[in-house]
Formats: C-alpha cells, sequence, structure tokens
C-alpha cells in the first residue's frame, strides 16, 4: 500500500501513523463496523469522485443496519471525503470511510461504546491487476458459500461478513485464481468474492438477484443503466454453475474492479477464451461514464 500523508478521524485530519485504535476497540474483536469503497479519478473535467451521493447513503444505511449512530451528518462525511483527496494531494485514489464501534464494555451488546469514523485514500491500482481489463481473470467455483440473507445483511457493506470474501479469494489465489464465485445456499451464483456478476447468453445479459446474498452494488447498478442506455436486454434473475459455464460471455463488477471479463471458470474457457464483445464495450462505456465522459450520466460525477 502506498500511504498517503493525512487521515481523517473522529473529525479531524491526523498524520497517517497518527491514525491509530486500541486493541481492546469493539470491532476488532466482533467485526461491529461498515465501510465503504469509492475512486476519484483525474479526469478531464479534473478530480472527480463517481457517485459519491449514493456512496454516503449506503454507507449510513449500512452503518443503521447494524445500530451504529453516525456522529456526523451526511453533508459533514459528503465534504470530508473529497477534503482527504484534496488535502493528500492526490489526483486519482481509492477511498476507504470506516465507521466502528470504539474501545469500551467487553461483549456482544456494544452498549455505551463510542461510534467512531475514519476515512482514508490512497493510490490504488486495478484491483485484479492491469491486464484484467484486456486480457479478462481466471476463477473458480468457490468451496465457500455466501452467507446466507437471513443469516446476515447483503446490502450492507458490514466489516465482519467480508471473513467469508476473504476465505474464498484466499483458496482461490492458493489454487492459482484470480478470484472465486461463490454460491448461496441454494446453489445457485451469488457473486464474486467481492465483485458482482454478470453473465450474456445470445446478446441478452442477466445478473443474479440480491436476494442471493449478492450486494447491490453501485458499479452493479451502473452497469444495469450503461446496458439499458443501450437498449440490451437486461434482468435479475438465478444462474446456475451450468448458466455461467455453458454463457457467451461473463464478467464481474465493482468500484475496486471496475468491469472486467471472466475468461475461465474451473479451467474451462468462457466461449474462446477472451473478453466477450458486449463486455469490452460496457468496459469502454463505464470508462467513459467514470471518467466524466458521457454527459447522460453527468449527475453523478462530483468535481473536488
Amino acid at each position: 500500500m502506498e500511504k498517503s500523508e493525512f487521515i481523517w478521524f473522529d473529525g479531524e485530519f491526523v498524520d497517517w501513523d497518527s491514525a491509530q485504535i486500541n486493541v481492546m476497540t469493539h470491532t476488532l474483536h466482533y467485526g461491529t463496523g461498515v465501510f465503504e469503497g469509492i475512486r476519484a479519478r483525474n479526469t478531464e473535467k479534473g478530480v472527480s469522485i463517481f457517485r459519491l451521493n449514493d456512496h454516503v447513503d449506503r454507507l449510513f444505511a449500512s452503518a443503521e443496519s447494524y445500530n451504529l449512530k453516525i456522529p456526523y451528518t451526511k453533508e459533514v462525511i459528503f465534504e470530508a471525503i473529497k477534503d482527504v483527496v484534496s488535502k493528500n494531494k492526490l489526483e486519482s485514489a481509492y477511498i476507504r470511510p470506516l465507521v466502528f464501534f470504539g474501545e469500551g464494555e467487553m461483549g456482544l451488546l456494544p452498549k455505551d461504546v463510542p461510534v467512531r469514523v475514519s476515512i482514508a485514500a490512497w493510490l490504488w491500482g486495478a484491483y485484479l491487476g492491469d491486464d484484467a481489463v484486456n486480457e479478462g481473470v481466471n476463477v473458480c467455483i468457490s468451496k465457500w458459500r455466501r452467507i446466507s440473507p437471513t443469516s446476515f445483511i447483503p446490502l450492507a457493506k458490514g466489516v465482519g461478513g467480508y471473513m467469508n470474501s476473504t476465505l474464498a479469494k484466499i483458496d482461490a489465489v492458493d489454487n492459482g485464481y484470480d478470484d472465486a464465485i461463490m454460491l448461496g445456499d441454494d446453489g445457485t451464483v451469488a457473486e464474486g468474492s467481492g465483485q458482482n456478476i454478470f453473465i450474456v447468453k445470445n446478446n441478452n445479459i442477466s445478473t443474479p438477484p440480491n436476494s442471493t446474498g449478492a450486494l447491490n452494488g453501485i458499479t452493479r447498478r451502473t452497469v444495469i443503466e450503461i446496458a439499458k442506455s443501450k437498449n440490451i436486454s437486461i434482468e435479475e434473475k438465478n444462474l446456475t454453475v451450468e448458466d455461467l459455464k455453458n454463457a457467451d460471455e461473463v464478467f464481474f463488477t465493482g468500484t475496486a474492479t471496475g468491469v472486467v471479463g471472466v475468461v475461465s471458470i474451473d479451467g474451462d474457457d468462457i466461449s474462446n477464451g477472451k473478453v466477450g464483445e458486449i463486455t469490452s464495450d460496457l468496459i469502454n462505456s463505464y470508462e467513459d461514464v467514470v471518467n466524466a465522459k458521457d454527459d447522460n450520466f453527468k449527475s453523478y460525477i462530483t468535481l473536488i
């Protein structure tokens, strides 16, 4: 990780290495926190953040789901996110707001435990590697199932829930793959370890519904909007592993990931083993949108 100079922590900027917590912090023990992943980009119109309002809204919704009462307004967090990019003089950045229970009474009930907020920003390149956009990625079907939506809150980005994703990611990489696809309790497809998933079949796009345990990703929603603007048929429906392997194209979406083609699953090529035509078109369109080149989506751009 390439450190930046400052982190916004509980309402003020502190040096990166001074943003520290006590080892008895509640979230370290019980995973009781929520977070967001946001990107800032250097566009022709200036440094901008994509769908910042949506990210802040989801952060607050996630916090509410886990009974974390953020001690700041949305407006304060919105401005702090912009400020952490500008204060660190970053033109391109990954931004990580984190809301968590601090030090207090130990135990599962965080009674009278303070809620703390940090916002870090740093330079972070392509999550799945620089070659992923052009070459695609090779993935496996994970032996780890996605946590059931009846056991967790899939619409919230909860800290503890990502232990599930970490198990899948580690296992995939240890076995020579770039990432993993996770199934739900019923054996249908949920999502990647940290990405939403789509398939293309006969020029129609499908993606699993949130009821599978998949996150209602902001990039997922953006790609759905882009596809509809191109009059490409797109629907939410349950998908099987067979649907994936027989698809014409498969791709991942996510803020860290962007849009990336999946070219093989469990060592079996998807179609010709290359990034597909529709996927490539969506990659290019998505890059135009997030880099403020498409005026149809200009309301999603926040200039810093």
